[in-house]
């Protein structure tokens, strides 16, 4: 959080000194500021990770609209063709998740994703109660929940 904290000081400092006020110039001094801090992290200790950070939620994003993409294809095939194809369920997914920020993140990312719904999590945190579309497929349903989990945690650590 620092880094990111830093890197918006720096992309302001240079708004600020160059004179140019437009979003594109915004953009280009958030770029050089996290070049900044990533040149700078192995010599202070408080931006250990952060040019890590990036790369990851870059892939995380492309990650998590593919299987948005996947799951709105899916959905939508099951309603356009005439004989429903979803056989729906209840599941209950162990959690890796540890703080409520983090079980609610994983909680709505499964949300947002057409065919899935988080219902409750257990009173100890552990366990995710999802209600699913298609669970004709139970071990591949748990293991793209499973990655989901892992990849947005990934984000945090």
């Amino acid at each position: 959080m620092i880094g990111a904290a830093w890197n918006l000081l720096l992309g302001f400092a240079w708004v600020v000194l160059t004179g140019d006020f437009s979003g594109r110039n915004l953009l280009a001094g958030l770029f050089f500021g996290y070049l900044v801090l990533a040149l700078i992290q192995p010599q202070v200790p408080a931006l250990a990770g952060h040019a890590q950070r990036l790369p990851r939620l870059i892939r995380f994003v492309g990650f998590f609209l593919k299987e948005l993409v996947m799951a709105n294809l899916k959905v939508s095939y099951d309603i356009v063709t005439p004989p429903w194809y979803m056989k729906p369920g209840v599941i209950a997914m162990p959690l890796k998740a540890s703080t409520e920020f983090e079980i609610a993140f994983v909680a709505n990312l499964i949300s947002l994703t057409p065919g899935t719904l988080s219902l409750d999590v257990s009173d100890d945190r552990r366990v995710l109660y999802i209600h699913a579309m298609f669970l004709d497929d139970e071990p591949e349903l748990r293991r793209s929940l499973a990655e989901l989990e892992r990849r947005a945690l990934e984000l945090f650590h």
